[in-house]
């Protein structure tokens, strides 16, 4: 879903098709890993990233096997954070776990250390007021670890622009909880875009 998103607002830049956008627990995956939530992770431990990304490129260049890193836990305890219960309770669940045929299921949702640096180069938001004047829509939740992504993008966005912010709702609960997901605001948001 987080793919998807910043997806269309990418593509919303170039495409005047796109008559409006809506979003719904939209991450920023470049400033995610450029600096962390909450802009908690400092330049030495970036560049240590970094470097670390780089010397497993020579391993996987030689044939070696790769690296996969963060992603959703496979195990949570009274020590794990808020947010990896919140990922574990739905990629780890009936809620939303899918392995592709083929795949080690203790691959899923983990991506490779050479990849996810990639993020470091992704500008999502970048030019974003450029969508202007065609509408756009944050919804976040009001304890949604990811919320200052979508009050980013709002902030930087050119009018029309709203962000709704939905009481009660995390981030994940806006994957897929129906009693959470104001789908009344999103089809009015989008009948009035397009009439």
């Amino acid at each position: 879903m987080r793919f998807r998103i910043f997806c269309a607002i990418s593509a919303a830049k170039i495409d005047p098709r796109i008559k409006a956008v809506a979003t719904a627990s939209m991450y920023n995956m470049g400033n995610a890993v450029r600096h962390g939530l909450n802009n908690s992770f400092t330049k030495e431990q970036r560049d240590a990233l970094l470097a670390q990304a780089a010397e497993q490129r020579y391993v996987e260049f030689a044939g070696g096997n790769p690296l996969y890193t963060s992603g959703t836990p496979h195990e949570i305890n009274d020590k794990s954070s808020d947010i990896e219960k919140e990922f574990y309770n739905f990629y780890r669940t009936e809620r939303g776990e899918f392995t592709p045929e083929g795949v080690d299921e203790s691959t899923t949702t983990h991506p490779t250390l050479t990849s996810h640096v990639k993020f470091i180069n992704f500008y999502p938001f970048e030019d974003i007021e450029t969508i202007s004047p065609r509408p756009m829509l944050f919804i976040t939740g009001d304890s949604a670890h990811s919320r200052e992504f979508s009050e980013d993008a709002y902030k930087r966005a050119g009018e029309p622009k709203e962000l709704y912010i939905v009481k009660g709702a995390n981030h994940v609960d806006l994957y897929d909880d129906t009693s959470k997901i104001p789908f009344d605001k999103i089809a009015d948001f989008f009948n009035t875009a397009f009439n």
